[in-house]
């Protein structure tokens, strides 16, 4: 039966300090109050304004020569006194402030509009882009610097801006390295893979998830890289290169200054502490601002912003299958560049409003199968064979279609809830993202459904904890929350990956129940994957045991219960304790053996107690009878299935 969800109130709930609204406004606040941010922007900004209102601010020609009043000491009428030729220093360090800053920051614009895409995308996409981008990177860093910008500025005569373009491309490794590594990082993080789940497209995932991880160390790297380019810039007006006398620069000035020394020592102080006071006020704003970014500072998503809905695709074959896996093999290469199959020859079909559990130990294949239903066979593996869901082809189908799939028809729950949930999202804002993919509703329709979600899952005062950031919650009630998202969507299958594994034993029976009140109001077809067969018997139907990349039994789980007859499944029962805790606990000797040392028969021959000789002769076939089948030859009276 289907249960009709109350609609929720018309009105708009008025805004709490809890709420991500209230929470940005804060957070800005915060960060501007700060003294490591506020202090340090509020003088740059000062400098800025000062260099730009040079000619206001000094009624002195910052060229114009008073040899009369050389090497001056400051006074009331030269504040700084003057140089070697009767110039007054305060205009020309204010003027000279603007040449500084601008080719310090179009060294800078230049390394990021380089660096900083190039990074995303190869850590984003790994492969052979990224070897070819870091080795380039690498070949960048070994050259000279000073050499290569000396060698461009003699090419192209005494142009400051050719040489801090150059430098600008050289200093774009250290941008493009930094940004690779985070977007690595995050890139396997499993909060990635739940909104690949949902369906979201990679550009997406870079904007809403990796983005406002890389921000943090990108805004750090920026403002050391502007800091290295002002003493870059610094160096090479001293060395003569770029700006020429008597055009007035921080680097020139401190040039001139140094061969005077020893008459006036006072001229080194003006440009060489403002070169120091703006690089060490760079770095410490870079801080501030990477302290505050990490705590959650995020861009919220645009208003009004709906994705195209989710068109049904006809469906094909069984009326009531709706999952159907027919030769399903998965290949990955190994390191001599040979195909190894690490799941072999799997069908198996998911009945529409059923539960079936998908058993076996760590290496038997079963996580990997699971998430082939999504086509996230992780790269470069393939998959080979027919997966069929609601009639659509998944294997071979392109990326816009398998998007259409993930959340609006399968929906996927991991073991780990607390590292599949983004941090830098509230909650609210990571269930959000596959309504607003998935329908066409309004911001406040999404917002009403957001909370309706959570309500369902059992999340008490929903509507002020949807503005809550993961780590406000615990593991039972943030696998809540994940059941949530994976529902969102209002998919007809959910998988649900080891969802009690990283729960305490009270916790995962709440959970369990909400999994079976949930297929029962929505009619839900769920894939469990588990290790525990306490877990198959009190949610499931029907169980499928999976033994190192193959079938080894499936049946219903009251016959599976009853009279396994599967080895395998066998000693997997037989390890479960006793009601009452008495006897003791059966063992299997050995391990699962991994893809490229499976034996050429059946596969638990080397740990079975019942194996022969003919065991090992060859491939063992699945064999079937009425609704269930093992792989093993000791199961009499059965007929093989093909």
């Amino acid at each position: 039966m289907t249960v009709a969800v109350e609609p929720a109130p018309t009105s708009t709930p008025t805004p709490t300090p809890d709420s991500p609204a209230a929470g940005r406004s804060v957070r800005w606040r915060r960060m501007w109050r700060r003294p490591t941010t506020a202090i340090p922007l509020a003088f740059l900004v000062l400098l800025v304004l000062a260099a730009v209102l040079a000619p206001l601010l000094t009624s002195y020609d910052p060229i114009k020569n008073d040899l009369s009043n050389a090497f001056s000491s400051p006074t009331g009428d030269h504040w700084l006194g003057t140089d070697e030729l009767g110039r007054d220093v305060m205009s020309r360090l204010l003027h000279g402030a603007r040449v500084s800053l601008l080719a310090s920051a179009l060294a800078v614009g230049v390394a990021v509009v380089l660096g900083f895409p190039l990074g995303l995308m190869a850590g984003l996409r790994g492969g052979r882009l990224e070897r070819w981008t870091m080795g380039i990177t690498d070949g960048l860093m070994s050259m000279p610097g000073l050499i290569v910008i000396i060698a461009v500025v003699a090419v192209f005569g005494n142009s400051l801006v050719a040489a801090m373009l150059t430098l600008g491309v050289l200093l774009s490794p250290g941008i493009l390295r930094i940004v690779r590594a985070v977007s690595v990082d995050v890139r396997h993080e499993l909060y990635v893979d739940a909104a690949r789940t949902l369906g979201l497209p990679t550009r997406t995932i870079a904007r809403r998830h990796v983005l406002p991880h890389v921000f943090p160390a990108l805004i750090v790297q920026i403002s050391l890289t502007m800091g290295i380019a002002l003493l870059a810039e610094a160096g090479l007006s001293f060395l003569g290169v770029g700006i020429q006398p008597p055009r007035p620069s921080w680097g020139g000035m401190l040039s001139k200054a140094s061969s005077y020394v020893h008459r006036q020592p006072f001229l080194v102080l003006p440009p060489g502490l403002a070169i120091s006071a703006v690089v060490l006020t760079l770095n410490v704003l870079g801080d501030g601002i990477r302290d505050q970014l990490g705590a959650g500072l995020r861009r919220p998503p645009r208003p009004g912003r709906a994705a195209r809905p989710n068109t049904p695709a006809p469906s094909a074959g069984s009326d009531t299958a709706i999952v159907d896996v027919a030769g399903l093999t998965i290949s990955f290469l190994d390191a001599g560049g040979e195909t190894l199959d690490v799941v072999t020859d799997v069908s198996f079909q998911l009945e529409r409003g059923e539960v079936v559990g998908l058993v076996g130990e760590s290496g038997c294949g079963k996580t990997i199968t699971a998430m082939s239903l999504l086509g996230l066979v992780p790269a470069p593996g393939r998959a080979t064979g027919s997966i069929r869901i609601d009639g659509r082809q998944i294997v071979g189908a392109p990326e816009r279609e398998l998007k259409r799939v993930r959340g609006g028809v399968v929906g996927l729950v991991f073991q780990d809830p607390v590292s599949s949930l983004d941090p830098a999202f509230t909650i609210g804002d990571q269930i959000a993202e596959a309504i607003e993919l998935h329908t066409d509703l309004s911001r406040r329709d999404v917002r009403r459904r957001v909370v309706e979600l959570l309500e369902q899952v059992g999340i008490p005062d929903a509507e002020r904890r949807a503005g809550a950031y993961p780590h406000e919650f615990s593991g039972g009630m943030a696998q809540r929350v994940m059941i949530a998202a994976a529902l969102a969507a209002d998919p007809q299958v959910l998988i649900a990956d080891e969802p009690t594994t990283a729960l305490d034993v009270t916790v995962q029976a709440d959970i369990l129940e909400l999994l079976r009140r949930l297929q029962v109001e929505r009619q839900l077809t769920i894939l469990l994957v588990t290790h525990d067969l306490g877990v198959v018997a009190d949610l499931c139907q029907r169980a499928i045991v999976m033994y190192a990349g193959e079938i080894a039994e499936h049946a219903t789980v009251d016959d599976l219960f009853a009279s396994p007859q599967h080895p395998y499944t066998k000693a997997l029962l037989a390890s479960l304790p006793e009601e009452g805790g008495r006897g003791r606990l059966g063992t299997i000797a050995g391990t699962v053996p991994a893809p490229d040392r499976r034996p050429p028969g059946c596969r638990f021959a080397p740990r079975c107690a019942f194996a022969m000789p003919e065991c090992s002769a060859g491939p063992i076939e699945l064999r079937r009878k009425d609704d269930r089948a093992a792989r093993c030859i000791l199961v009499p009276g059965t007929e093989v299935d093909r």
